[in-house]
């Protein structure tokens, strides 16, 4: 009896498993199939992994840039899987200061991920979530310069929070360097 269960099991697991569509990175979200999975079939996001740094306004700027496979990405009406670039990033005066680290976040906040990217313009877009109550919310277009460097454009998004919307005092200052064309240097 125990040997019926388990042979069930694997073949409902095997269906289960081999039901999910495989589709290459750059599909169109609107139409997946729920549970897709959006696979870097290309290797399009490996060049950027690494360790990077550049100085902005007197601030250093230290990304941490690892591959996430099968991140799980919830829309309104879908969910799907897809390979996407994880930033995590340290921020320092020139003092020394920390200024932001992500480096341990676990929260949306300060989220920095791949949502796309961009093979003609060797370009890898980003999702920024934003800081306390999603100021600065937006987009960040990686390109990969050459082996050992990569340009940073920030486009955030204009919003105005107020009181209202954002109790308290949380800091709402946004420590990503808005620039086009700013070089980072892997380490």
């Amino acid at each position: 009896m125990k040997h019926i269960f388990v042979t069930a099991f694997l073949i409902i697991t095997c269906i289960n498993y081999s039901a999910q569509q495989v589709l290459p990175l750059n599909s169109f979200s609107m139409d997946l199939p729920h549970g897709a999975y959006l696979k870097d079939l290309n290797s399009e996001l490996d060049p950027y992994i690494g360790t990077y740094k550049a100085n902005f306004k007197s601030n250093d700027i230290i990304l941490y840039i690892t591959k996430e496979e099968k991140k799980l990405e919830k829309g309104s009406d879908i969910e799907y899987y897809m390979d996407a670039l994880i930033v995590k990033y340290i921020i320092k005066n020139s003092a020394g200061v920390i200024l932001q680290d992500t480096t341990n976040n676990t929260s949306i906040i300060n989220s920095l991920y791949s949502i796309a990217t961009k093979p003609q313009f060797g370009q890898v877009v980003l999702s920024y979530y934003g800081t306390n109550c999603m100021v600065g919310w937006g987009k960040v277009n990686l390109k990969k310069i050459n082996t050992n460097q990569i340009s940073w454009e920030y486009l955030p998004n204009d919003l105005v929070i107020s009181d209202e919307r954002c109790p308290g005092n949380p800091d709402l200052t946004i420590y990503l360097p808005e620039t086009k064309g700013l070089i980072f240097n892997k380490q």
